[in-house]
């Protein structure tokens, strides 16, 4: 197939979507597919090019700074230059993956052009809206997205769970698109002795790892709780945060006993993961989760809610700890018994990648192909 992939978000850039893509892109290049990405242009990127070593091509769009996000970009409406894109080099199918200006501009060109299109729901963002002010335009986010995702072929999820939350609002045409885990870049031999020396821990010091966007809907107050409870009922735990946003400031204010990494190129991440010892996942926003496959996959002692993938992967008191999802204060108690049970992280984390040893990308990438084709073959 020629497929034609439309997402605002995409490698180097850091994030679930960004990576799940990525690797997607990859690999459906490498099951002969001809893959081109469309994504909003980044300073200092040329206006159309291959990807070197990737087996991909990709055609820069306009775009400009995500307001809050001056890192990440959003793509400007484009409706008539993908037409005249795709009318010179006609895809079999265009898959879109943000719901952005420039992929809602693409769900307008393949109708007009009656090319089969699909989609992929990732972000509640009309949840997001919550945290930061704009609580009363939740509705007409929700409105946006179903109107988006109901005008494609398909619209991808990767959970059963939120198959059935988005059905009861109104979203059609759902199937199941899961994630996988790198088992070699995500796996415990890539534990760094240097590294964990670089954050002040030596070989029995207990590091507690996070690594995701610094911004409200990552549910920080509850992940700081967690972070003064471990501190306070063992002292020697390090904390290392990667990645960057809005509230970093804030943050190196209300932790100043943490280490802040920053960004890190996705190629070296794996060692960070397998340099640390717990992952505490306090997030109760997130469709999938794709850093919980991560911490599991690299040996580490986990706690989350029990939803989204800590629910698919995680079986309590086997390979991590769980608590109800509307029950902060249980994963507050899992968090300090992590921090204080040497036998018990030892445990846990002995067990942690059972769930997802046989979880690769390469599985995942090929139902989707098949998916794909089916969408080609029957329009449906």
């Amino acid at each position: 197939m020629k497929i034609a992939l439309v997402t605002e978000t995409f490698p180097p850039e850091i994030n679930g979507v960004a990576m799940t893509f990525g690797v997607l892109s990859r690999e459906l290049a490498r099951l002969g597919h001809s893959v081109t990405v469309y994504h909003p242009n980044r300073p200092g990127e040329g206006d159309s090019a291959a990807e070197g070593a990737n087996p991909f091509k990709k055609q820069l769009m306009p775009g400009m700074p995500l307001p809050g996000y001056p890192s990440l970009r959003m793509g400007l409406p484009a409706v008539g230059r993908l037409k005249r894109l795709w009318q010179g080099a006609r895809p079999d199918l265009v898959h879109v993956v943000t719901e952005g200006p420039l992929g809602a501009s693409a769900v307008s060109a393949a109708l007009a052009l009656k090319i089969p299109i699909t989609s992929s729901f990732h972000t509640n963002f009309h949840t997001y809206m919550g945290h930061y002010g704009w609580r009363a335009l939740q509705g007409l986010a929700l409105a946006w997205l179903r109107r988006i995702h109901n005008r494609t072929a398909r619209t991808f999820v990767p959970t059963l769970e939120l198959c059935e939350q988005l059905e009861r609002n109104g979203f059609r045409n759902l199937s199941l698109l899961s994630r996988g885990v790198d088992t070699q870049k995500f796996h415990p031999s890539n534990r760094c002795g240097e590294l964990r020396r670089s954050w002040g821990a030596g070989p029995q010091t207990c590091v507690v790892l996070h690594v995701g966007r610094l911004a409200p809907e990552k549910n920080y107050p509850l992940l700081l709780e967690a972070y003064r409870r471990m501190h306070a009922a063992n002292p020697g735990c390090r904390f290392v945060l990667v990645g960057e946003g809005p509230l970093r400031a804030s943050l190196l204010q209300e932790l100043p006993h943490c280490v802040f990494v920053g960004a890190v190129p996705h190629e070296c991440i794996g060692s960070y993961f397998a340099s640390a010892d717990v992952y505490i996942h306090a997030s109760r926003s997130e469709t999938f989760g794709n850093v919980v496959l991560e911490a599991l996959s690299s040996g580490l002692a986990f706690a989350g809610f029990d939803y989204a993938a800590t629910k698919q992967f995680v079986t309590g008191w086997k390979n991590g700890l769980l608590a109800p999802f509307e029950q902060p204060e249980i994963l507050l108690e899992a968090a300090v018994q992590l921090a204080t049970d040497d036998s018990l992280r030892h445990q846990l984390r002995q067990a942690a990648g059972t769930a997802v040893a046989s979880h690769a990308w390469e599985s995942v990438a090929r139902k989707f192909e098949q998916d794909l084709q089916d969408v080609v073959a029957t329009g449906v």
